[in-house]
């Protein structure tokens, strides 16, 4: 792809987001969509509507990536969580849709085909046959051209995509990241004008195995042609992941930093974030954005604050600033997040008042030592949902606090020598920072807790769960388009400890009537 065809590219795959009230659709596209039977005017609204958020993306069907063609504002599955919640006793239930087209800005795709035909895409459901998406509609549009940029590369110098059978070639996968944080831009323009940093997953060791000249070749050219000395700035920078293994895992341990910028930087939830290529990232920056100003609401400030699953920290970070917390402790099982929350702290306020810490380590093991101490535990587990060790002390919260209350205080305040394998790995790997001295841990327990989950099915399920605990209630929820073109939610709940309301016992003493 020329620099002259990267200029058109916005023009082909402008950003736009669906309307409350859309414009009828174009008479062309009215006819090339089979429409169902319209018997009434509200019926041709609710069609026209349908239209204006169709996918209208020429691999549906064929890439596994959109299950929903239409009302891409508005999966089936939020008719289903508004009445599983209002069954719960939430009636405002709501549901934001955010960006529709162009929302993705973090993809990993499997490299196959031929070094002429390179296929760049997702797999076939349920099958390794890679399909080719070269105009897919929820990439950022400067994902789609990073990877046409790439193709031409990997035609011009030859590079052999991985072959999944016989385990040769150059190339396995890739992963596009966009950053859209450039203050240097007004606002509004810097999401059309994000960045891509490049990572290719090369099958070899290292830098110096075999074809290592092919890699430094073609990330040489990614750079030509769309650093920021080309006409048209579209790569962020340029990194390699070293994977040989015959398994499905996509990166390896082995990362090397090839060209541009080596630091990554998000703006959400009204803090600088710095993701590394092996860190957890959102895929839809503004949709989580979104929902990380939705929860700064239900965190009262000055509160201690537990994040379990943290990742690089910033649901932790985000709160700590806007919420000015006393605490804030950030608990997560992947030890390469940990430089990338080092890099954040970095640019947190002076001003801020509040003790921050990032331990490596698993939340399900010995949880009540995380939560333990905190106003507010914050989850946000991958899509299984919690582990169940979390679950059952988060049920178990009132008697644990019960118990607490009735030890003797002698016993409770005697120190001792920490010897708990998982606590003393912790505390090795953990980071403290912040302007506030540690306080001592007191033994309180949450009183609230927030659920980020992006599995709809298990969430259910630990929602019934603790919910049946009577431990908790549910005070409010909400809904965010994640991921559209799919039947899928991510949902954010709020839970409040349940107030047990003591019986008053009769006092036996009969009232002597007057007369």
């Amino acid at each position: 792809m020329h620099s002259s065809s990267l200029f058109s590219f916005g023009a082909r795959y402008p950003i736009i987001s669906c309307r409350v009230s859309p414009p009828p659709p174009s008479p062309s596209l009215v006819a090339s969509l089979p429409l169902p039977s319209i018997s009434s005017d509200s019926d041709v609204d609710s069609q026209a509507k349908s239209l204006a958020c169709s996918l209208q993306c020429p691999h549906f069907q064929s890439c596994s990536g959109c299950t929903q063609e239409f009302n891409l504002h508005r999966p089936n599955v939020v008719d289903e969580a508004s009445g599983f919640f209002k069954r719960y006793g939430v009636e405002d239930f709501t549901f934001d849709s955010c960006r529709l087209w162009g929302w993705r800005c973090r993809a990993k795709l499997a490299v196959r085909g031929s070094s002429d035909n390179a296929l760049i895409g997702l797999y076939q459901e349920g099958t390794h046959t890679v399909v080719d998406i070269p105009d897919c509609k929820s990439h950022h549009p400067n994902i789609n051209a990073a990877i046409e940029l790439l193709r031409e590369g990997i035609k011009v110098f030859d590079v052999e995509p991985f072959d999944e059978d016989q385990n040769t070639g150059d190339l396995r996968y890739v992963q596009m990241a966009v950053t859209t944080h450039s203050t240097s831009l007004r606002a509004p323009e810097r999401y059309k004008n994000g960045k891509v940093q490049v990572s290719l997953v090369w099958n070899s060791r290292n830098e110096k195995s075999h074809n290592a000249d092919k890699l430094q070749a073609l990330s040489s050219y990614l750079w030509r042609k769309g650093g920021p000395n080309s006409k048209f700035h579209l790569i962020h920078s340029v990194w390699a992941n070293f994977q040989t293994s015959t398994n499905n895992i996509i990166f390896g341990n082995r990362w090397r930093h090839l060209l541009g910028e080596r630091d990554f930087w998000e703006h959400v939830g009204g803090i600088d974030i710095s993701l590394d290529p092996s860190s957890f990232g959102q895929a839809n920056t503004r949709a989580f954005d979104s929902l990380l100003w939705k929860l700064h609401k239900y965190v009262p400030g000055g509160s201690s604050v537990a994040d379990l699953y943290a990742g690089a920290g910033v649901i932790g970070l985000s709160l700590a600033t806007s919420r000015k917390c006393s605490s804030v402790k950030c608990i997560e099982v992947n030890k390469e997040a940990r430089l990338s929350f080092e890099k954040s702290i970095q640019r947190l306020p002076n001003s801020l008042n509040c003790s921050i810490s990032w331990h490596h380590a698993d939340a399900s093991v010995n949880p009540l030592s995380w939560i333990i101490g905190t106003d507010v535990v914050v989850v946000d587990p991958p899509r299984r949902g919690l582990d169940a060790s979390l679950r059952q002390i988060l049920e178990s919260v009132p008697s644990i606090e019960k118990r607490m209350r009735s030890s003797s205080p002698s016993s409770s305040s005697t120190a001792k020598e920490e010897k708990r394998p998982w606590i003393l790995r912790a505390k090795e790997l953990s980071i403290q920072a912040g302007n506030k001295l540690i306080p001592e841990e007191s033994k309180t327990l949450p009183q609230r807790l927030i659920y980020i989950s992006c599995g709809w099915e298990s969430f259910k399920e630990d929602c019934k769960s603790l919910l049946s605990s009577r431990a908790w209630e549910l005070e409010n929820a909400h809904g965010f388009n994640f991921f559209p073109g799919t039947d899928s939610i991510e949902v954010l709940a709020i839970f409040k400890r349940r107030v047990v309301t003591k019986k008053k016992k009769k006092s036996g003493i009969k009232k002597v009537r007057s007369k």
